[in-house]
C-alpha cells in the first residue's frame, strides 16, 4: 500500500475508488504529475474516472496538505505527494522534469536579516533551474 493511502486512511479520509486510485498514482519519489498525467494514468486502472473527479480529488488532496501544488514558470501545475518533507526542487528549463533535492543547511541562511525587512519568515520555497541531462546532451550534440 503506497504511503499517501496509508496517511489519508491514518486521516479518516473516505477512500472511495477513484480517490483510491488518484493516490496510488501520486505515490513515490520525483512525482510531480499534471493533473492530466494523473487522469491517464488513473484511467489505465479505472477506465470510469472522469477528468473533474481527478480533479476534486487533487484539490482535496492539496486542501489537505497531503499534496502540494507545484508551478512553473507557466506550465502546467504539477502535484506533488512529497509534502510531509520540506524540499526544493530542480527544473529543467527546457523540458520541465522536476526533481525533490534535500540541500542541507537552512533555507534561510541565504537571506541576510536585513533583507528580510522586518518579515517573520515562515516558509522558504526555493527552485533551481537548469538543464537535465538529457536536455543537456541533446544541447552539446547540436552546438
Amino acid at each position: 500500500m503506497s504511503d499517501l493511502v496509508e496517511r489519508l486512511r491514518g486521516r479518516g479520509w473516505r477512500m472511495t475508488s477513484q480517490r483510491r486510485v488518484v493516490a496510488e498514482v501520486l505515490d513515490g519519489d520525483h512525482v510531480h504529475l499534471t493533473a492530466d498525467e494523473v487522469h491517464a494514468l488513473a484511467m489505465r486502472r479505472l477506465p470510469e474516472i472522469s477528468r473533474a473527479t481527478v480533479y476534486n480529488a487533487l484539490g482535496e488532496l492539496v486542501s489537505l496538505g497531503e499534496v502540494v501544488e507545484v508551478s512553473t514558470d507557466g506550465r502546467a501545475k504539477r502535484y506533488d505527494p512529497n509534502a510531509r518533507h520540506p524540499h526544493q526542487h530542480l527544473v529543467c528549463s527546457r523540458c520541465g522534469l522536476i526533481r525533490d533535492v534535500h540541500p542541507t543547511g537552512s533555507p534561510l541562511a541565504g537571506l541576510p536579516e536585513g533583507e528580510r525587512f522586518g518579515f517573520t519568515v515562515s516558509q522558504v520555497e526555493v527552485t533551481y533551474r537548469g538543464l537535465c541531462p538529457s536536455c543537456a546532451a541533446e544541447q552539446t550534440a547540436r552546438t
